[in-house]
């Protein structure tokens, strides 16, 4: 008899688990595998949302929780999470003795998870490689962790290209594209109505979808970025505002605080929360004027459903553009000028016509599922690096 191959999905964060509960839910219903689940980070932190509990009312069991978020919202405090990161994470993967590793991006605590897998000699498959966000230090942690893994089921074909660049064996490489936009078949989408109804807050005249995260490399104070929005959107005043909260990176927590007293002080405009839930988001997304901040799903989920996305600051740089993202610094008149042409009616329709960079809804979790049935786990190990030929 041969028995399932166990795969483990480590996540940490809101938006990571949104885009790979998918992967999970058809995981756990082939009788191939047998799927582990570690939670970790932000879904542990109440600050965060405890998003762990989104998990399970999901109806998924966590098979570990690696706890690891160091209170601080500087440096030193990510450094002492990473190391507290790779020392839970090696005792659950101990325990666990999974097959394969899944990690998607570029978080530290992906990093540490991969870091961990690597000393256990667990082989890695790694989503969203070859990407680049150089306004962040995840940049590096994106790269390294590609450089450790031994699958990599990537984005599109520049990022194909890039991960095979960094020495990786082109037959071990898969463009299946953003695994995100499975969520737009797949979910149940609430519409502004519905939303409005369950968040008890009226979004039916129209309203922003905002996430503002911290430039980890940028020399700026963290609030710089949050400030200048909050002065483009009074401009706009009949225009509500649903905002979801910054992550746990370095300065994430100083603009959560200048959120949490703006919030407070516009009660009747502002919706404020730590997250959403990936079908909220989503029909938030398909809902908004424009998504405004600079999240990843402003480039990557937003452009699949002819959504304008107004991108902040470097922390996206490097990432492929679609038509409907336009970019600008932060201050609030370019943020402002930016909000008008997100949302003037031309701008809207001229998406229609265009071809998002990252693609349309697709049938990416098959595509994965498909390529891990066909390798064998047990000869992953062993890499050779890939050199280009001059």
């Amino acid at each position: 008899m041969i028995l399932p191959q166990k795969i483990c999905i480590m996540t940490g964060t809101r938006a990571e688990y949104g885009l790979m509960r998918w992967l999970m839910h058809d995981l756990a219903q082939d009788p191939d595998f047998e799927l582990q689940i570690v939670a970790s980070a932000m879904h542990l932190a109440p600050e965060f949302g405890h998003t762990v509990d989104l998990i399970r009312a999901d109806g998924f069991a966590i098979d570990g929780e690696v706890p690891c978020l160091i209170g601080g919202d500087d440096n030193i405090s990510l450094g002492l999470s990473m190391a507290k990161a790779l020392q839970g994470f090696t005792q659950a993967f101990s325990k666990l003795a999974p097959d394969l590793l899944v990690l998607l991006g570029d978080r530290f605590e992906s990093f540490a998870a991969a870091s961990a897998a690597t000393a256990l000699r667990i082989p890695i498959a790694h989503l969203h490689g070859g990407e680049t966000t150089e306004g962040a230090m995840d940049e590096a942690f994106r790269h390294a962790i590609t450089k450790m893994s031994h699958l990599h089921f990537v984005a599109a074909k520049d990022y194909a290209r890039r991960v095979i660049q960094l020495g990786e064996q082109p037959e071990r490489v898969f463009n299946v594209g953003a695994i995100g936009l499975d969520n737009f078949k797949r979910l149940d989408l609430p519409d502004a109505h519905q939303l409005s109804a369950d968040l008890q807050f009226d979004l039916s005249n129209g309203f922003f979808l905002i996430t503002q995260h911290s430039a980890t490399l940028e020399s700026g104070p963290p609030t710089e970025g949050i400030n200048a929005l909050i002065e483009a959107l009074e401009h706009f005043p009949k225009i509500k505002l649903l905002f979801t909260k910054a992550n746990a990176d370095p300065g994430g927590r100083a603009i959560n605080e200048r959120l949490d007293e703006y919030a407070k002080a516009h009660k009747d405009r502002v919706y404020l929360t730590s997250s959403l839930g990936q079908q909220r988001y989503l029909g938030a997304m398909q809902s908004t004027m424009a998504v405004l901040g600079n999240s990843s799903s402003g480039l990557i989920e937003a452009p699949a459903i002819d959504v304008p996305t107004v991108n902040l600051g470097a922390r996206q740089a490097g990432r492929l553009r679609s038509h409907s993202v336009i970019d600008c610094a932060e201050n609030a008149r370019a943020i402002q000028t930016a909000i008008e042409q997100a949302i003037s009616p031309e701008f809207r329709d001229g998406l229609k016509a265009s071809t998002p960079a990252y693609g349309r809804a697709g049938e990416v979790v098959a595509r994965i599922i498909k390529q891990l049935r066909d390798v064998p786990f047990d000869t992953l190990l062993i890499k050779k690096f890939h050199d280009l030929q001059n």
